[in-house]
């Protein structure tokens, strides 16, 4: 018996519990409905640097190492895919969080359980938690709210769909906060006693979001702007033919790992042994391809379909199983990747996405969009296994 059908009577004897999961069905709700059009021109990079050095506006050195990096990315990109926010706000996020916990996680014995969520150290300001130093007391969220970087910049930047709209005020709250300095625009939002020190980070915000990020340009650049990206017709599925069996569909589901908890699946799922290689569904340009915050291990591609932008999203695979990085050119059937199992799985397999628009626009079902598009491959044998889902 082949690898294939080793695993296909796997699936098909386990039933519900190997049904597979995408980690994008797990984050903030504010994350995957971001607006349609990106808030930024800015790409965030999937590397970070082990170690960045900058100075103060003071004139005082700061050396930050790849956690404290790893939260001022987590920052960019929240930013990035908030309408509104733009290159500004995020400066005035970072300047925030360098100046409340040099973009530390930081837990508080105030709150005792708070140490027991991963954290970079354990402050002391009243009840004060994480990178901004902001308290449950208050109204920010709750202990396990706080303790989430990917939480804690939603809130920090608001608007209608941040966690705590109204109130507490995050930037997009602040009115005319775009006519205040950026100093100003983050004291408005942390409330501090010490309302000057902002400014004093400025610079080092910059040195960050230039070192983290690469512009979208057109005409140049290392990543393309969409009129950049040459109109493409072929369209195939993204699995070789005979190489899997689909295990769950577009729509909703019951997650296999909490039973009787319904979610909304974003995707097709095509299970496949480990390793089996992933292919670009159209021409186009790698958007993102490694870590995401809140997403896990994802690929992204940009295409322009007949003149239309479409993104679409490979998901799990493990750190080794990238054949392409940001900013490549790639073309339909293009070995881009490897399946795997990262992230919240049960087993090894890709969760395919459409998003007409952009990737923070709402998904499509794979499935209806490989059919209309006339993609090769799309009569593929492979079984469906719906009895996996409900």
């Amino acid at each position: 018996m082949n690898k294939l059908a080793l695993l296909l009577t796997g699936v098909l004897l386990a039933g519900p519990a190997v049904v597979l999961i995408s980690p994008a069905l797990i984050a903030n709700p504010a994350v995957l409905q971001a607006a349609s059009c990106a808030a930024s021109s800015l790409v965030v990079i999937a590397e970070v640097p082990d170690e960045l050095t900058a100075t103060t506006t003071s004139g005082e050195t700061v050396t930050l190492n790849k956690t404290q990096l790893t939260h001022a990315r987590t920052i960019i990109q929240i930013g990035a895919d908030i309408d509104g926010v733009g290159r500004d706000g995020i400066l005035i996020a970072l300047m925030a969080g360098l100046t409340e916990s040099r973009l530390r996680m930081l837990a508080n014995s105030t709150y005792p359980e708070s140490a027991s969520y991963p954290n970079d150290g354990v402050g002391a300001d009243h009840d004060s938690l994480g990178i901004f130093q902001m308290r449950p007391q208050s109204g920010w969220g709750s202990v396990a709210e706080l303790m989430s970087s990917t939480y804690q910049a939603q809130a920090f930047f608001g608007g209608p769909n941040g966690p705590n709209y109204p109130s507490p005020r995050g930037l997009l709250d602040i009115p005319g906060w775009q006519q205040l300095t950026r100093g100003q625009a983050a004291q408005a939002v942390e409330v501090s006693a010490f309302p000057d020190r902002y400014a004093n980070y400025e610079p080092v915000a910059e040195t960050i979001l230039t070192a983290l990020t690469v512009p979208r340009t057109s005409g140049g650049g290392s990543v393309p702007a969409a009129g950049d990206i040459a109109p493409t017709t072929r369209i195939v599925v993204p699995m070789p033919e005979g190489s899997y069996i689909k295990t769950s569909p577009f729509g909703m589901r019951e997650d296999p790992k909490k039973p009787g908890l319904y979610r909304m699946h974003y995707g097709t799922d095509f299970a496949a042994p480990d390793g089996t290689p992933i292919l670009a569904a159209a021409d186009g340009v790698v958007l993102w391809a490694g870590y995401r915050e809140g997403w896990n291990n994802i690929l992204v591609i940009e295409h322009n379909i007949a003149g239309a932008r479409v993104d679409t999203m490979y998901m799990h695979m493990w750190d080794h199983g990238y054949h392409v990085t940001t900013g490549d050119r790639v073309r339909a059937g293009q070995h881009i990747a490897d399946v795997g199992s990262q992230g919240y799985s049960t087993g090894p397999h890709l969760h395919f996405e459409v998003h007409p628009g952009a990737w923070t626009s709402p998904a499509v079902d794979p499935d209806a969009w490989l059919a209309e598009h006339n993609a090769e491959g799309v009569t593929d044998p492979g079984t469906s296994v719906r009895g996996c889902t409900p």
